[in-house]
């Protein structure tokens, strides 16, 4: 079978999805939660071994390694990261599927996809990147890609390490983990676990900032025979962060520097409890049902001064003008403060069976699977009256209910050099919402029906080629679904697109290897949030296309000629010329409006109700036309390793209007034009490359000492604008080592 080559060179075989008996019965457990390799489109796989020797910082240093996902810093420790794929705004990674070993872990996939949440990244072995047509083994999310993390193997003899990590702007990082196996325990072929603790705590981008995370891990795996295996996971996160808030205006970005930040009151806090469990039963050496049931229960609870934009105005006139002309404000003066709480709780079963068959006449792998997810959310608002307030007027209290029922099947047919790949998902989803305040409620439902099919051919053992086309899929939130006030549905559906990717990977000769992939994404209705039209715009949907290359290249000369020495390069590029808008952006109303309220209701940036500045042929807001990270570097057998990374992305638009600059921004009917030119939310985003050094030594056989700098020309650059300008990260230098036991 076909086997997809990943973008970064994994470090251990990546396992089938089936099973024999014979690997169940080991005493080295091998765990099947590796799912790249079995796939037919275009896929990365960013090893342990990468995510160690890079000492990469957050989330979005991993991903920026792979061709075709644009990640966007926020506020520095990637404890809310805006990841794309291919194009789509990364604005809170709304349009991304993330899974742990399989598994959905954001806390409402359906009914509000935005990723407030996100675990340290040193607690993962390995992160593999689905784009393509596989992605309908999965969902909901299945328009551009998916993230899938591999939470620690458990190894099988006992053992672990601890590592330490120090930097300035006060950074500490503490890890330890320890785990093993026992075999013939109570008749039991073997039981045993593994435990990791992540602490961090440092400052973020910008000043009166400072966050703390701790996270606990544990997986356990008990196999009973050679038939039957269970593995149980659970997982506990705090974060507790000061000063967390959104952007500045260019007059302070200007004035008073990147770094700057009003907001010293701010508080974010986080907590998250999580279990799975997954049971493994092989009926023969051929089929296989796997079981996974999880559950997870997250509270947020965010307080800012800054409600949403940097030139509100609940702190007063004075205030306002302040931020608008880049002098300090001082929040302690301002007797204002905005609560938002939120407790989700999620849970769900997922069996799926895995069997090799040869029905039709012809070698074929089928995959077939379904699921109920339920999520419960618990939303309030609350107005304080002064600067640090956690009590007050409750504006808002919501109650909302997604539940969702979905299957999918999948039948790879072999034959000779080449593979087919029909399948077709089914996804189903009912919301619900209640307004606590004045006893409104509402309902709303869909269902799609999402087809796919892929194929390889490989002519010659050093190439495959690869084509899929798939029907792509996201539903909406709750609170865009049904409205707040009165409960009515709003006119609002999923959003729909067919996916086409076609490609070559190869290995050409030893050392090398390359991937190059042409995507087509055609969206007959793409949603954007109010924030990304401009200001406080109603949800928006319309048409656009994207389309575009992906390169990944690696060349590791102590390979290709046999040296103890290795001179490396990689690149990993995506050019997207094409991110149009084909249709206006129509602000959408809820049912229950009559046309005079639905016209009042909409500001200044619906005219005639589409958002101000959109239209056909204009360029998507947040969509550089490229990006490259570049690594050149030199490792050899004694354990050493350096390297230089150059990150590089392109310009970007931040509005549907396509400015240039803030001060281009036409009339607006019914706002304030003078204002939204200084709130930093409008204009251009340069072109911005960010440097970034590491180097490690195994000075022993259990010891590496490491040091790396992040952006270490310490380049000053703006990374957003959707609630204000946020800045990259300044300067990180940052030193430490791992013992291994």
């Amino acid at each position: 079978m076909n086997q997809s080559v990943a973008a970064i060179e994994p470090d251990q075989h990546i396992n089938q999805a089936d099973n024999s008996v014979e690997a169940l019965s080991a005493v080295e457990v091998v765990e099947s939660v590796e799912k790249a390799a079995t796939f037919s489109g275009s896929t990365s796989v960013i090893d342990k071994q990468t995510l160690e020797r890079d000492q990469v910082f957050t989330v979005n240093e991993a991903l920026r390694k792979v061709p075709g996902v644009y990640v966007r810093d926020e506020e520095g420790f990637g404890l809310r990261p805006n990841i794309a794929f291919r194009g789509q705004n990364p604005f809170r990674s709304t349009k991304v599927l993330f899974l742990e070993d399989g598994i959905p872990f954001n806390f409402a996939p359906y009914g509000d996809n935005d990723i407030y949440y996100h675990p340290p990244v040193e607690r993962y072995d390995g992160i593999e990147i689905y784009k393509g047509a596989d992605l309908t083994q999965f969902g909901p999310q299945t328009i551009n890609g998916a993230i899938n993390y591999l939470t620690p193997k458990v190894p099988t003899t006992p053992g672990g390490f601890v590592s330490f990590t120090g930097g300035n702007r006060d950074y500490l990082n503490g890890h330890a983990r320890y785990g093993g196996m026992t075999k013939n325990v109570q008749g039991l072929d073997a039981v045993g676990g593994v435990v990791d603790y992540v602490h961090k705590e440092g400052m973020e981008n910008r000043d009166n900032t400072f966050a703390v995370v701790d996270d606990a891990n544990l997986k356990s795996i008990v196999d009973f025979d050679a038939r039957n295996r269970l593995t149980l996971r659970g997982d506990f996160y705090h974060q507790d962060e000061q000063g967390a808030t959104f952007g500045m205006t260019d007059a302070e970005y200007r004035n008073l520097g990147a770094r700057y930040n009003p907001d010293k009151n701010a508080s974010f806090i986080n907590d998250r409890w999580s279990t799975s469990a997954t049971y493994e039963h092989s009926f023969n050496n051929d089929v296989t049902l796997e079981t996974s049931f999880y559950w997870s229960a997250y509270e947020r609870n965010w307080w800012r001064q800054q409600n949403q934009f940097p030139t509100e105005n609940q702190c007063g006139a004075t205030y306002v003008q302040n931020r608008q002309n880049g002098i300090p404000v001082d929040m302690d003066t301002c007797n204002y403060d905005i609560g938002r709480k939120r407790n989700y709780e999620t849970w769900g079963i997922a069996p799926t069976l895995h069997a090799k068959h040869d029905l039709f006449g012809i070698e074929s792998h089928l995959d077939a699977g379904f699921r109920a997810h339920f999520e419960n959310q618990y939303r309030q608002q609350i107005r304080g009256s002064t600067p640090t307030a956690r009590s007050g007027t409750v504006l808002e209290n919501n109650e909302r209910f997604a539940d969702a029922y979905s299957g999918f099947v999948q039948n790879k047919f072999v034959w000779s050099d080449w593979t087919f790949t029909p399948g077709v998902r089914v996804e189903s989803v009912g919301y619900e919402r209640k307004n606590l305040l004045n006893g409104a409620q509402g309902q709303s439902s869909m269902t799609e029906i999402l087809p796919s099919f892929a194929m390889t051919f490989s002519p010659i053992e050093e190439a495959t080629l690869f084509f899929g086309i798939h029907r792509g899929f996201a539903p909406p939130r709750v609170e865009d679904s049904v409205n707040n006030s009165n409960g009515a549905s709003v006119e609002v559906g999923p959003e729909i697109s067919w996916n086409a990717e076609f490609g070559i990977r190869a290995r050409p000769t030893r050392g090398v290897k390359t991937e190059l992939t042409y995507f087509h994404n055609n969206f007959d209705t793409l949603t954007v949030l109010g924030t990304v039209g401009g200001a406080d715009t109603p949800v928006a949907q319309g048409q656009a296309l994207y389309e575009g290359i992906e390169l990944m290249a690696r060349t590791d000369l102590g390979d290709v000629f046999n040296w103890s020495h290795n001179p490396y390069a990689q690149i990993a590029y995506t050019w997207l010329p094409t991110a149009e808008t084909t249709s206006p952006f129509h602000c959408l109303p809820d049912s229950g409006q009559t046309a005079s309220s639905q016209s009042a209701s909409y500001t200044g940036f619906c005219p005639g109700g589409n958002v101000f500045g959109s239209a056909a042929g204009k360029r998507a807001p947040y969509a550089p036309e490229s990006l490259l990270t570049a690594t050149l570097g030199y490792s050899n057998q004694s354990g050493f390793d350096a390297h230089l990374e150059a990150v590089f992305v392109s310009e970007q638009f931040s509005d549907f209007m396509n400015l240039d600059s803030a001060n281009d921004m036409p009339t607006v009917t019914g706002g304030n034009r003078d204002a939204l030119i200084k709130s930093g939310q409008f204009g251009k985003i340069n072109d911005y490359v960010v440097v970034n050094f590491a180097t490690s030594y195994k000075i022993h056989k259990d010891l590496t000492l490491f040091v790396s700098m992040k952006n270490m020309l310490d380049n000053t650059y703006i990374v957003d604008r959707v609630r204000g300008i946020q800045p990259g990260a300044p300067r990180l230098v940052q030193a430490g080592f791992k013992y291994e036991f």
